[in-house]
C-alpha cells in the first residue's frame, strides 16, 4: 500500500529521531487502512491526550449508531501500515450499567478490534486496573498505556512497568502523552500486537471454585453451539452467571448474533476510508 500524502502532518522533531519507524498522522481522507485500534480507559487518565498524540487534530467526530454518545476516530501510519483509532467513551468498568459502558463493552467484545489500548493513570494504578482486567477477560490483544508517568515521578511514585507487564501478561508502555514521551514505544507495541509479531497472554483471574468452573465450561460449550464464532464466550458465560440482564436478554432473544453483525458493520468506513 502506497504512502498517502494528502492532509498529513507529523509529530515534533524529537519523535523523528526515535529508533523506530516514524509515526505519521493522517487527515480524514487517507485511503485504505489495515488495523482497527480501540482506545479505552477511565475518565481523567489522559486518554484524549493519547488519542491526540496518535492521530493529531484532524479527527472525525459523530455519534455512535443509535446513540447520543460522541464517537471520535482518527488515523495514523506506522511501518507502512495505516491504523484506524476509535476513541471509546471513558468508563470505569464494562458491566454495562450505563450507555457509555455498554458502547465500550460491545465494541471491544463484538467489534473485535485488532488491538485494544487501555490507558491508565500511573498515579492511580490500583483504581484503573479493574478496567484492565475486564478488557483482558474479553480479548488477548491488549496493550496497557501507563500514562501520566511524569505526574507519578513528581509525586515520588516508582512504577515498575516491566514487573507490571509480567504480572498482567500484556505489553505495558510508560508514557507522558502531554510531552509525547513514550508515544513512539506505544505505537511500536500496537503494531507488534496488531501484526501478530507479539502475542500477549493475559493472566486472567482464575476460577477456584470447582462447581463454578464446571458451570462456566458447560455454558461456554452451549454458547459456542448456539452462536458459532462468538468471541469471548467465557466472558459472556461469566456475565450470564453474574445475572447481567443485558447479556441474558441478548442470548434469550438471539440478539447476541445481531450484536456481532451490528458491531462489525459499525467498524466499516465512515471517514472515506476502506479496509485494505
Amino acid at each position: 500500500m502506497g504512502r498517502t500524502t494528502e492532509n498529513i502532518h507529523e509529530l515534533p522533531a524529537a519523535c523523528r529521531s526515535c529508533p523506530v519507524p516514524q509515526l505519521t498522522q493522517l487527515g480524514i481522507k487517507a485511503g485504505k487502512w489495515d488495523y482497527i485500534v480501540a482506545l479505552a480507559g477511565n475518565p481523567n487518565t489522559g486518554k484524549s491526550t493519547v488519542f491526540n498524540a496518535l492521530t493529531g487534530l484532524r479527527q472525525h467526530t459523530g455519534n455512535w449508531p443509535g446513540k447520543t454518545v460522541t464517537r471520535a476516530e482518527g488515523l495514523f501510519r506506522y511501518d507502512e501500515k495505516t491504523f484506524r483509532l476509535v476513541d471509546l467513551p471513558g468508563t470505569y468498568s464494562l458491566l454495562a450499567t450505563s450507555e457509555d459502558e455498554e458502547i465500550a463493552r460491545d465494541f471491544i467484545l463484538f467489534g473485535q478490534p485488532d488491538v485494544t489500548v487501555v490507558v491508565v493513570d500511573a498515579t492511580r494504578l490500583e483504581r484503573n486496573l479493574n478496567l484492565v482486567f475486564q478488557v483482558m477477560e474479553i480479548t488477548d490483544r491488549v496493550v496497557v498505556c501507563l500514562n501520566l508517568m511524569d505526574e507519578a515521578e513528581r509525586h515520588g511514585l516508582d512504577v515498575n512497568h516491566r514487573a507490571l507487564a509480567r504480572e498482567l501478561g500484556v505489553p505495558v508502555v510508560p508514557t507522558s502523552a502531554r510531552s509525547n514521551e513514550g508515544i513512539a514505544d506505544l505505537v511500536q507495541a500496537i503494531e507488534e500486537v496488531a501484526s501478530g509479531e507479539r502475542s500477549p497472554r493475559p493472566n486472567r483471574i482464575a476460577i477456584d471454585d470447582a462447581k463454578l468452573g464446571q458451570a462456566v465450561g458447560r455454558l461456554v460449550e452451549q454458547l459456542a453451539a448456539a452462536f458459532p464464532g462468538l468471541p469471548s464466550a467465557r466472558w459472556v458465560a461469566l456475565r450470564l452467571l453474574d445475572g447481567d440482564t443485558r447479556i441474558t436478554k441478548a442470548v434469550q432473544t438471539g440478539e447476541l448474533r445481531d450484536l456481532v453483525n451490528a458491531q462489525r458493520i459499525s467498524t466499516l468506513p465512515t471517514l472515506e476510508v476502506a479496509r485494505a
